[in-house]
């Protein structure tokens, strides 16, 4: 079980943070700018090979078919396909400081641990920017099936569509380009980690898909829950659920970076630690947003699964949790998610999650000083550092 508050702060910069006003802006969209120069070229492209290929140019023709329509895939694909801001990385906008960069997390952890020159099978790889071809292909490799995952993710249940939301017809063919599109890319995905040629890195990243059906199974299944709004939820299970759906794609992906290198155990293991915290760390720093970003003009919504909520939870048991539900619901039944966020911020649901959030920040810093001091390194340490700011 984990603690419900956290002592242990941001050990690198000063956490500045007001819980309930706005702060600085994070320089998040430098920090990731700067990474990109080092490893050689912008994450955008990271999938361009697949991007350009004629089936994927067909299944933009029938996304097309889908403007006008209120069909989710129509947003995944504005940001993804065609790009709203390349140094986003297309293809996600899931928070304020996005993170569709597990690409470049893994080419800066490829560059960061540098060459083996023990492993004399490897000398017949050209390295480009420091970084094997290998380790390339691992990289688009992830964003591929990341991707792949949430282009999926936009499959709209139909069981409680009505006429109001839209016509019928629009949603059931929409579901069914999110199907192909999504196996589509998964498909490109598995057939790059065939050819990658190492066993234990096919082990790993297959691994880190199970753990993303798992962890996407536990969050619908806790989704559908949340109209009973009675069974306990703790941190650790939390944790436990963000791990599998945000951070073991990107935690294996490490390892597996430094596996196609043929480095130590050890410094495997740092990196998969590294990826891990800082998944983790960007999770709560999404979920916080609509708590430490809020204020009384703009409408409020947020996950009652998300972490402040569930540290609230946990915090001021579940006979007050249940009473502060009924005295949040509105004449015709709903929630009023602004009764929640002030009800959340007068205890220390809020500031233990930031707690937690700086907890991994430093987790992910403490992993990365096991790697030799160079641009990359540093870049590792910035982009640790910058899930903690708000």
């Amino acid at each position: 079980m984990l603690p419900v508050t956290w002592s242990r702060l941001c050990s690198r910069g000063q956490r500045t943070l007001s819980l309930f006003s706005s702060s600085t802006p994070s320089n998040w969209t430098k920090v990731v700018s700067d990474a990109e120069k080092i490893v050689g070229y912008p994450t955008s492209f990271m999938s361009l090979r697949c991007l350009l290929s004629d089936e994927l140019s067909n299944v933009a023709l029938h996304v097309r078919k889908l403007v006008g329509t209120k069909h989710p895939l129509l947003n995944t694909a504005r940001f993804g396909f065609w790009g709203r801001n390349q140094a986003s990385g297309g293809f996600i906008d899931d928070s304020r400081n996005n993170l569709q960069m597990r690409g470049l997390v893994v080419l800066l952890l490829s560059k960061a641990a540098g060459p083996n020159h023990a492993a004399s099978d490897l000398l017949a790889q050209d390295m480009v920017c420091g970084i094997y071809p290998s380790q390339r292909n691992l990289a688009e490799i992830t964003e591929l099936i990341h991707t792949a995952v949430l282009v999926h993710r936009g499959i709209v249940d139909l069981k409680d569509w009505t006429v109001s939301d839209g016509p019928l017809k629009d949603m059931e063919f929409g579901n069914k380009v999110a199907v192909l599109s999504g196996d589509f890319l998964l498909a490109n995905a598995c057939t790059g980690l065939a050819q990658l040629n190492n066993t234990k890195v096919v082990e790993l990243i297959s691994s880190a898909i199970r753990d993303l059906v798992q962890g996407i199974y536990y969050e619908n299944y806790s989704n559908i829950e949340e109209n009973r709004l009675t069974d306990g939820v703790d941190v650790a299970s939390w944790e436990e659920q963000a791990f599998l759906s945000h951070g073991a794609l990107l935690a294996k992906s490490c390892q597996a970076a430094m596996e196609l290198a043929k480095h130590n155990k050890e410094l495997q293991r740092q990196a998969y630690k590294y990826g891990k915290h800082l998944s983790l760390g960007h999770k709560l720093n999404s979920d916080l947003q609509p708590f430490v970003r809020s204020s009384v003009t703009e409408p409020v919504s947020f996950s009652l699964t998300a972490a402040p909520m569930v540290f609230h939870r946990q915090i001021i048991g579940q006979e007050r949790w249940l009473h502060l539900l009924q005295q949040s619901r509105t004449m015709r039944n709903k929630l009023d998610y602004s009764k929640l966020l002030a009800a959340v911020k007068s205890e220390k649901g809020v500031s233990s999650a930031v707690d937690l959030c700086c907890y991994h920040g430093n987790k992910a810093l403490e992993a990365i000083q096991a790697f030799p001091s160079s641009e990359a390194q540093s870049a590792l340490e910035n982009i640790a550092s910058a899930i903690t700011k708000f």
